[in-house]
């Protein structure tokens, strides 16, 4: 299984447009960026290929890092940086299977399923395959689980991602608060690679209206107000699921400079093979 990191930034990307923070200006001095998130996980014993979100950077994102074409993708909810990618299935795929949860969600009225469906009517090349959270479904010859996690006030998934025959396994929280379900961390546990939302560090609690929540034992915060992880509650997280190696995505360009391009910190096109 190889697994490719082409978007590893949080909604509005590193450099930010039209900010010169030192962060911003330090990517673009090392020609480093975070696009908005995507993961590309290719099977090679069966040369399919599976996307994870479809960022609205997808073009370019495919160009630059130059992997091959999904033949199958998953919406884990329906923020715009994490959606609106999918419309360039226009003219690019002759069919494309979209997986998104089959849940009602209570603020919307519909599940994931239904609102990719309903947004992109106009895309008769997707074909959109509602699936039963925490049930293991087949795609691309790999078993993938959407388990639900914490990203108030839509509902929202991380997902599990193994090889029946090698046993290697990818677990990404998806965008979520340190409150992840006991069942959904049953199923994410144990992977060779995490992929943990980690949106800023927690000492930036002090900069968000309500703070902090979820407090460890230091009063550390492991959650950036209420949809997010911190740098410290992804890692904590990560040692809970027993994590054999972490990389830390969704990342802001909020992280100081000189912390913002550390490990286990994630950037764009870092390339793993899990066997």
């Amino acid at each position: 299984m190889r697994v490719t990191l082409l978007g590893t930034g949080d909604t509005t990307g590193t450099p930010t447009v039209g900010c010169d923070c030192e962060t911003c200006q330090l990517a673009r001095e090392r020609d480093v960026e975070r696009t908005r998130f995507s993961v590309h996980v290719e099977n090679e014993r069966t040369g399919e290929s599976l996307l994870i979100d479809f960022s609205p950077d997808f073009r370019y994102q495919f160009l630059r890092d130059d992997v091959p074409l999904p033949d199958a993708g998953i919406v884990t909810h329906v923020h715009f940086d994490h959606l609106d990618g999918l419309g360039n299935a226009f003219r690019v795929f002759d069919s494309l299977d979209i997986y998104a949860a089959d849940e009602t969600d209570p603020e919307t009225g519909k599940s994931v399923a239904e609102t990719v469906a309903d947004d992109y009517h106009y895309l008769r090349t997707i074909s959109v395959q509602p699936t039963t959270p925490l049930e293991t479904v087949r795609i691309c010859g790999l078993d993938v689980t959407l388990v639900p996690v914490d990203h108030l006030p839509l509902v929202c998934y991380g997902v599990a991602i193994e090889d029946p025959e090698t046993g290697a396994k990818l677990s990404i929280t998806g965008d979520t608060s340190y409150d992840v379900p006991e069942k959904s961390r049953e199923v994410l546990d144990d992977p060779d690679l995490l992929l943990a939302d980690a949106i800023v560090p927690a000492h930036l609690c002090s900069s968000h209206p309500i703070g902090g929540r979820h407090e460890g034992p230091d009063g550390v915060p492991r959650t950036f107000g209420t949809k997010h992880m911190t740098r410290e509650g992804a890692l904590t997280l990560a040692d809970e699921l027993d994590a054999s190696q972490t990389r830390l995505v969704h990342v802001a360009h909020f992280y100081p400079a000189n912390e913002a391009f550390e490990a286990p910190l994630a950037i764009d096109g870092e390339a793993y093979v899990l066997e």
